[in-house]
């Protein structure tokens, strides 16, 4: 997805809330680095952008005063840092803490050698791995190894809709394929973009894809295809989800001109939030952006959110998610013990303490961590963060986003047939088959 990490961490689109402010103010050395704590020191690279910014720097400097080593922290903006941080790890010259997507970038590293292993980190110290939610662990794991810690929210995909609309539809919220096509029958009689979608931006359509595999094959069909199995394409499920996709683009279900619009301009959000659309599939990050420039759309209760519906026969369950489970921490297998050391102890006293997740939550994102109820409850945005919250804890299976699963170079590929899938200049067949050739090479 363009961008996506910090559009991911910005959630509300706004800057950081009182909290995560206070959290940031304590002995903070700016964006260069921190102060405080004595002895060794571990250097860490992170993204620009708040709110997340200032709570990552709160959380460092929180730390620091915690007299276990000095965390030295350095933010960077998203495209600069990927660039600059496969340059370091190449040459050897990557900060201590390395903050990555998990995925397939992590798997590259992996099997590098260039990320330490930190299986038995996480064997000794249960607590620091009980405190998260076992959805997350899955974008740090590579061949049943962890190499990373998840940080920060979450942020599943999840099917929005507008309630006015449904309702002067005559429809409800779909919770099968059949439901979702009969709101498409529906909002084109009456003159409504069935599904907004911002296709321009190609990771937008990935999405239907995303869960429309996910229902037809269930989890298990991606695993193997992030996993690497030869032929993994080329199964029957990736085909079928193509014909889901002729499927709606022959019932002109998305928005006229879906091909031009662009996810950065929230053009497909206004759509929603201004009656025009019935439904959306976008991440949860938008929530925030609908809340503060929807004209009241979200707080007069008009914005539904519910799961990708099921599809008869498939293997999917219902509660399956996609998206985005987590940021993740590695430490760099080239820094020195010292560094490893108070990396660890970042990783077990100052990665998603109570008093982050507590920033988090009031800068309208959920946490990756448990025992946040309370905190939940208490939020003016309950309902949905709690729904959210319940979901991923609830979730059999949380596909990670196919753009950060896969390798670089597949990815792109992805995105290119995506986007000529949609169009109707590729057919199932050679979507599937034009993926396989990329895996393959």
């Amino acid at each position: 997805m363009k961008n996506l990490q910090l559009s991911r961490r910005t959630l509300l689109g706004a800057t950081a809330g009182a909290s995560a402010l206070a959290l940031a103010s304590c002995g903070t050395s700016g964006p260069g680095g921190s102060g405080g704590g004595g002895g060794s020191a571990a250097t860490y690279w992170d993204l620009s952008g708040q709110p997340g910014e200032g709570i990552t720097q709160g959380a460092v400097d929180a730390f620091n005063e915690l007299d276990q080593g000095t965390v030295d922290l350095t933010f960077f903006q998203n495209d600069a840092y990927k660039q600059k941080i496969r340059t370091a790890i190449g040459a050897g010259e990557a900060p201590t803490i390395i903050y990555g997507w998990g995925g397939g970038g992590l798997r590259t590293y992996a099997a590098a050698e260039q990320v330490e292993d930190l299986t038995s980190f996480f064997e000794e110290n249960s607590e620091v791995k009980d405190r998260f939610v076992e959805a997350v662990w899955g974008a740090a794991t590579v061949d049943d190894k962890i190499y990373a810690i998840p940080n920060e929210s979450t942020q599943p995909i999840i099917l929005f809709n507008n309630k006015t609309v449904l309702e002067n539809i005559g429809a409800e919220a779909p919770t099968t394929w059949d439901d979702l096509m009969s709101i498409v029958e529906k909002a084109n009689s009456a003159g409504v973009a069935p599904i907004s979608l911002a296709g321009q931006s190609r990771w937008t359509s990935m999405m239907w894809l995303e869960y429309l595999l996910d229902r037809i094959g269930g989890a298990e069909v991606f695993e193997r295809i992030a996993a690497g199995e030869p032929d993994a394409w080329l199964d029957d499920a990736v085909v079928e989800m193509g014909k889901k996709v002729e499927e709606l683009i022959g019932a002109k279900a998305f928005v006229d001109g879906f091909q031009s619009m662009a996810a950065d301009s929230n053009s497909d959000q206004a759509l929603l939030w201004t009656d025009q659309a019935a439904m959306m599939l976008q991440g949860g990050w938008t929530y925030g952006s609908m809340k503060t420039s929807g004209d009241g759309f979200v707080q007069d209760g008009r914005l539904g959110y519910d799961p990708f519906p099921t599809i008869e026969g498939g293997k999917g369950d219902l509660a399956n998610l996609v998206g985005n489970p987590a940021g993740y921490l590695s430490i760099s297998a080239d820094a020195s013990d010292e560094e490893k050391e108070v990396a660890r102890a970042y990783f077990t006293d100052g990665v998603m303490t109570d008093a982050v997740a507590e920033s988090i939550i009031e800068t309208g994102g959920v946490p990756v961590v448990t025992g946040q109820d309370d905190a939940m409850a208490a939020s003016e945005d309950s309902d949905y963060l709690e729904w959210i919250y319940g979901a991923i804890q609830e979730a059999p299976a949380f596909t990670q986003s196919w753009d950060q699963a896969l390798q670089p170079t597949v990815a792109e590929e992805l995105l290119v047939n995506t986007e000529q899938l949609f169009l109707g200049s590729i057919t199932p067949e050679q979507f599937a088959e034009n993926m396989n050739a990329a895996s393959a090479s």
